[in-house]
């Protein structure tokens, strides 16, 4: 069973910058897709950025595209965030693109106006 850990998340005003890192323990992540996805109390887990394991490709949602940079070596999942929102305020989590691993505890962004 692959138990995934996410850290880097804290307390930032708008404007600041986070790195969060994913990491799984007893295994490395290749060679599958990943993602970040993020949730915020009371409302669905969203996707926010994946990277192929093979080409290096990247995607991003809609609301955090040009703000955001996710990148991989062979065991952590990184998400550069930059130009950080209030409504960027969530519990972000990493894991396989499509998800099919049990969920992490995620790791918690608040950003303050």
């Amino acid at each position: 069973q692959v138990q995934l850990v996410e850290s880097g998340g804290g307390l930032v005003q708008t404007g600041g910058s986070l790195r969060l890192s994913c990491a799984a323990s007893g295994r490395t992540f290749s060679p599958y897709d990943m993602g970040w996805y993020r949730q915020a109390p009371g409302k669905e887990r969203e996707f926010v950025a994946s990277i192929s394991w093979n080409s290096g490709r990247t995607n991003y949602a809609d609301s955090v595209k040009g703000r955001v940079i996710i990148s991989r070596d062979s065991t952590r999942v990184y998400l550069q965030m930059n130009s950080l929102k209030p409504e960027d305020t969530d519990i972000y989590y990493c894991n396989r693109r499509p998800a099919t691993w049990s969920w992490g505890q995620g790791t918690q962004v608040t950003v303050t106006s």
